[in-house]
């Protein structure tokens, strides 16, 4: 069965290959990706592969087959702003620096290879819009119309119960080329951040004693910030990242409004949550004691991601068919966030790295340089760890007792 599954993959390669480079050169941000989402439909009908539901603007799924287990697949379909990349959006600067284009093709493969084999088991793969938390004022907009509820796309779906009946989730992402592929990788959980200072606006040359300087309590806030770093963990790689996304009106007035915006990132979800906390009490404290305020706006940003090692364990022995041991990196712990981490705490997930890339994530040079370790080989092993979870029930029984 193993060359049967490898000789119908390599048999769809250019087509993969094109279907992938016609993705990376149509990027569309979050809850935007209606040419996207157009692009893969028309390549799942070329096989007699159909919609079977829609939702969230740009999201869908498609299903093949009836049997247990119900395996539930990941295809991410946004884009981030990515400045002066060459295939970047004249519209909005969306470009696929982060490798979804390449997700998205391998899991459209991988369902029309199941679909050639004659698969038995259920696969569902759900096409994911607005991993990338990006595009705030858009997304907010579409809260207020009540058109999604939370900013991440997976976030929704759970609270939709989108999941409901899988048995195990599968995805995958682009990584970095110093190794070919990850194993069994966490990821951090996230909150977002929008703090408000404000203060009172005057002349700033002539009655700055009537003033209440914003900057000042930012400024105040920013040393007590770097305080506070002293007393993190290492161990959770918590980090606090942020910018000032307003730092006045005109230069010749006190500032009387002032915006920082952050993200609180940690492997543990109860460090996030500590953090934040004391976050608020310094930015209280710091506008109090210069005789401000301020304005406090938190969102819940992505879980961390908790790998099931047994459904890992699955892949692994499937990516060790096409590549060496030392070009794996096992067990990684990423400071980088998805959504893919609320998943993992509703169902047992994973999510395995690919290489084949240069240049930098998010960056203006990113390029996909092996086509084969980002898009050939990943469906070998995609289609492969299915098959074992279909033939060996005992996989499965371990996946569940892992995750209980």
């Amino acid at each position: 069965m193993e060359n049967l599954i490898i000789k119908t993959i390599e048999k769809y390669r250019n087509e993969i290959i094109n279907f992938s480079d016609e993705l990376f050169n149509n990027p569309e941000l979050g809850y935007k990706e209606f040419k996207t989402k157009k692009l893969i439909i028309e390549e799942l009908s070329k096989y007699d592969i159909y919609v079977e539901k829609e939702y969230l603007e740009t999201g869908f799924q498609v299903s093949l087959g009836s049997e247990s287990p119900h395996i539930g697949l990941i295809a991410e379909l946004d884009a981030i702003p990515t400045k002066d990349h060459p295939c970047a959006s004249k519209l909005d600067n969306a470009a696929h620096t982060c490798g979804h284009s390449t997700q998205v093709a391998i899991m459209t493969y991988v369902v029309i290879v199941l679909k050639e084999l004659n698969y038995k088991g259920k696969i569902t793969l759900f096409y994911t819009p607005a991993e990338e938390y990006t595009d705030l004022d858009y997304r907010n907009k579409l809260i207020k119309e009540n058109k999604i509820k939370f900013i991440g796309g997976k976030t929704n779906m759970l609270e939709m119960n989108l999941f409901d009946g899988v048995e195990c989730v599968i995805s995958l992402h682009s990584m970095g080329s110093e190794y070919d592929f990850g194993y069994n990788s966490s990821l951090a959980g996230f909150k977002y951040k929008k703090i408000t200072f404000i203060g009172k606006a005057v002349h700033a040359a002539i009655s700055v004693e009537d003033g209440i300087n914003a900057l000042n309590m930012f400024t105040l806030f920013n040393s007590g910030l770097g305080m506070l770093r002293e007393t993190i963990k290492d161990n959770n790689m918590t980090r606090i990242h942020g910018i000032l996304t307003k730092g006045g009106d005109t230069i010749n007035s006190v500032p009387s409004e002032v915006v920082y915006e952050c993200y609180i990132r940690s492997l543990e979800y109860d460090e996030i949550e500590k953090i934040s906390n004391k976050l608020d009490t310094i930015a209280k404290h710091c506008s109090y004691a210069l005789g401000g305020d301020c304005k406090i706006e938190t969102q819940d940003g992505y879980k961390p991601l908790k790998p099931n090692r047994a459904l890992s364990n699955v892949i692994y022995k499937n990516i060790l068919k096409f590549t060496s041991e030392d070009r794996i990196i096992k067990d990684e712990k990423s400071i980088a966030s998805g959504d893919i981490g609320d998943v993992s705490y509703e169902y047992p997930t994973t999510q395995f790295g690919y290489g084949g890339f240069k240049g930098s994530f998010h960056g203006k040079d990113f390029k996909i340089e092996d086509n084969e370790n980002a898009l050939i080989k990943p469906i070998k092993i995609v289609v492969l760890s299915i098959y074992d979870l279909y033939n060996d029930k005992n996989l499965m029984e371990e996946i569940k007792i892992e995750k209980n």
